[in-house]
């Protein structure tokens, strides 16, 4: 599957990130042999940036989503960066081009903003999709704080 993704492109590329997703999930499997399907979903998913705006926003919406499920469904893993809920925290932060503070005083007037200005607000609320539950998994400190400050934040966003 691994030289099949690496060669891979466009729907092929999709197709594969689902069957190791569905693979992933499977209950039947061993934790590690699951694991090594969450990775290489993550693999096939990565691979499918292609420099524009909207692939980096989608690949990295999937990878959160994807990550946090993972993280939730077979326990957190400090020794790999996809699987440590510290990681995923910084990697959803360094996503975010607005603070929370910025983007809750954009929020009540979105209806008036160009379309661009309002799919930014969109993309920081679909980036910031899988906060609540990722909250749960850090010890009290500054990282927490930032992140259930967004998820206030995230209620306000269209």
């Amino acid at each position: 599957m691994r030289s099949f993704i690496a060669a891979a492109s466009g729907m092929a590329l999709e197709t594969a990130r689902l069957v190791a997703q569905s693979h992933a999930c499977s209950s039947r499997l061993p934790q590690e042999e699951r694991r090594a399907w969450a990775k290489l979903s993550l693999l096939a998913n990565r691979r499918m940036l292609d420099g524009t705006e909207e692939s980096r926003h989608r690949v990295a919406h999937q990878d959160f989503m994807w990550r946090m499920r993972v993280i939730d469904e077979l326990g957190p893993d400090d020794t790999d960066p996809d699987w440590s809920p510290q990681a995923l925290a910084a990697d959803t932060l360094a996503a975010l081009t607005l603070t929370p503070e910025r983007a809750a005083a954009l929020a009540p007037g979105w209806r008036d903003f160009p379309v661009e200005d309002i799919l930014r607000l969109r993309r920081h609320k679909n980036l910031t999709a899988h906060l609540e539950r990722l909250v749960g998994h850090l010890a009290p400190g500054p990282l927490r704080e930032q992140l259930v400050t967004w998820t206030g934040t995230r209620r306000l966003l269209p």
